[in-house]
């Protein structure tokens, strides 16, 4: 198959505007609790009322302070309720909400709030605030930066603007409201650069309400009221707020934490229904336990579990698993399954992946653990999901099938074509970028993919990271990272080998599972990498690794030769972007000395 086309169950009414919910919800169930925060340790429950109180309380200083209708507003911070409160409440007073990584440098800040023409900048702290001041003060449009978490002496930007606004009527605020259409500008996400200087997509609110709509449609058993989730990924990346507007307009309760280092915690304390994720935490869920149990000698029994799980979801897609790997299932369910539950809370009954690829291994083990994880698949310009596994329609190692109303279509050279409401109109302000992206009514993904037989969608690999060997070998080097990546020792991976005569990997070590491993071979704590390097036990444990991995391609695309690195890739130095993805250009050009090795 090489087009699938799902009907459309809805439809987006022209005055359509996401912050419509707000007072549906506040006239309609008042007493709904769409959002809890976390106040002193403890969760404390915000009603619709409460929450439409303070979306026109701050709409209207938003207003009083000049916002006209479109004009942008900028956000930098983490996740956290005042994100939620602000984007809303920007959608009110008709603006249209700038979303900044709360990770982002100065440099990268300056190129979106010149770009976008940004009008107002509400940053998160005194450190943003910092971060940005220089870069603040030379935007041209920019008249004021506010501040979520209050400087000394003065107000956080909640309470300012709810301050200023006290003059502004509710008439105003409906009034501006009553401006926005579906085709009017909802935000501005610039694409995270992992090749070239960052492109502003803009989304409309019907472009976001398509979203919602299709979300609620393709998990009719999730979003609905009382369910619970946690959400811990950036704010300013797409798909999050995708969920967390599925999630308010299905009264779905949202909780945020911008806090990794204690998500277990407050997996815990929240009890999520249903977390959605990038593939790097399920990688770390999975090689955190693996670790574990090695570190209390029980590492056999987890890897007889592993395989237990992987190989009994692979048998609910064969006819079903027999009476042995049932009983063996049941016997492991009780020995380790039911603890990875409980770390996540003990009531989350699925997860959600997106953001790359999750891979059919991490895809069966969560199945088979009793935490179906459905993986789908959308860009930044196609408003988060447009493919996405469901309960009723799963087929793991797939990214799903097309959304209502949407629609796939694999071209002639293999690339990923695709249709639907929820799909993007044009760069900001870049109109050669939009003809390159929308030919023929289709927009061009960059992804390589594949539909099976029954509309399934599957990612093969990104046109632009296709390395060809001097052979002429075409190799997609995301098979080859994920399943290195699988490996607890390793933390990362980049695949080299283009225009060389075979194929080369620079690898980095996990510090969260280094410490285990050094006690277990009886190293000192804090033993420097640069030693590690030369360790013959550590040598061996990768290269049966690199060895494992090999056997999943021919020998043409094989990794003959890797070196480790010093250090780890991270957002902080630039060689990955906020959602964990690897920015190869900026690692090649950092460690080319290390790749020119692998070759010399």
């Amino acid at each position: 198959m090489s087009e699938i086309a799902v009907p459309q169950s809805f439809s987006i009414p022209e005055d359509a505007s996401m912050a419509d919910s707000v007072f549906r919800h506040e006239q309609e169930s008042p007493d709904l609790v769409p959002f809890e925060r976390l106040v002193d340790g403890k969760w404390v429950q915000v009603t619709a009322r409460q929450f439409a109180a303070d979306v026109r309380a701050v709409a209207k200083g938003l207003i009083a302070s000049g916002i006209e209708f479109g004009d942008r507003v900028a956000i930098l911070s983490g996740t956290r309720y005042e994100w939620v409160l602000l984007d809303y409440a920007i959608w009110t007073a008709g603006g249209c909400t700038v979303a900044i990584y709360e990770t982002s440098s100065a440099d990268q800040a300056q190129w979106i709030l010149e770009d976008s023409a940004t009008s107002l900048l509400i940053v998160e702290t005194g450190t943003h605030a910092q971060t940005v001041k220089a870069v603040a003060d030379a935007a041209p449009a920019l008249r004021e930066v506010l501040q979520i978490e209050a400087a000394q002496g003065a107000k956080g930007a909640v309470d300012e603007l709810v301050a200023r606004g006290a003059a502004i009527t509710d008439a105003q605020v409906e009034e501006r409201r009553k401006q926005v259409r579906a085709d009017s500008a909802a935000t501005l996400i610039y694409t995270s650069g992992t090749t070239g200087r960052p492109k502003g997509v803009q989304l409309t609110h019907g472009n976001f309400y398509g979203e919602s709509a299709a979300n609620r449609a393709a998990m009719p058993d999730a979003m609905v009221p009382g369910k619970r989730t946690l959400m811990f990924l950036p704010m300013a990346h797409v798909f999050a707020r995708a969920i967390s507007f599925s999630a308010f307009d299905s009264k779905v309760t949202v909780a945020h934490t911008s806090d990794i280092s204690t998500l277990l915690d407050q997996f815990a304390a929240f009890k999520p229904n249903f977390i959605l994720s990038v593939p790097r935490v399920f990688e770390k869920v999975y090689n955190s336990a693996k670790q574990k149990a090695y570190d209390g000698g029980k590492g056999s029994i987890f890897d007889k579990a592993a395989a237990t799980a992987i190989a009994y979801s692979e048998a609910i897609e064969n006819g079903g698993p027999g009476l042995g790997l049932k009983l063996k299932h049941a016997v492991f369910d009780k020995l380790v399954y039911g603890k990875l539950r409980a770390a996540l809370g003990g009531e989350c009954e699925r997860a959600v992946s997106g953001g790359a690829p999750l891979g059919a291994r991490l895809g069966h083990f969560f199945r088979g653990v009793g935490i179906p994880v459905y993986e789908g698949y959308g860009l930044t310009e196609t408003s988060a999901a447009i493919t996405v596994n469901t309960v009723s329609h799963q087929r793991v190692g797939s990214v799903g099938r097309p959304l209502s109303g949407s629609a796939a279509k694999i071209a002639e050279d293999g690339e990923l074509l695709l249709k639907g409401p929820q799909v993007f109109t044009g760069y900001w302000h870049n109109e050669a970028a939009t003809a390159d992206s929308i030919r023929d009514g289709w927009f061009h993904t960059g992804d390589l993919g594949r539909i099976d037989e029954d509309g399934y969608v599957y990612i093969t690999g990104r046109k632009k990271e296709i390395i060809v060997t001097a052979g002429g070998k075409n190799v997609a080097p995301a098979v080859l990272e994920d399943a290195l990546r699988a490996h607890p020792l390793i933390s990362q991976v980049l695949v080299v080998g283009d225009a060389k005569p075979f194929i080369g990997a620079l690898l980095t070590l996990d510090p969260e599972t280094l410490p285990g491993w050094l006690e277990r071979h009886g190293l000192p704590a804090g033993t420097p990498i640069s030693e590690l390097l030369k360790n013959p036990d550590l040598i061996a444990e990768i290269d049966e690794a690199v060895a494992d991995t090999n056997t999943k391609v021919s020998k043409a695309e094989a990794i003959k030769k890797y070196r480790i690195l010093e250090t780890d890739f991270t957002i902080e130095t630039g060689e990955l972007t906020p959602t964990l993805k690897l920015k190869r250009n900026v690692i090649h050009e950092k460690h080319g000395a290390e790749i020119a090795a692998i070759y010399s």
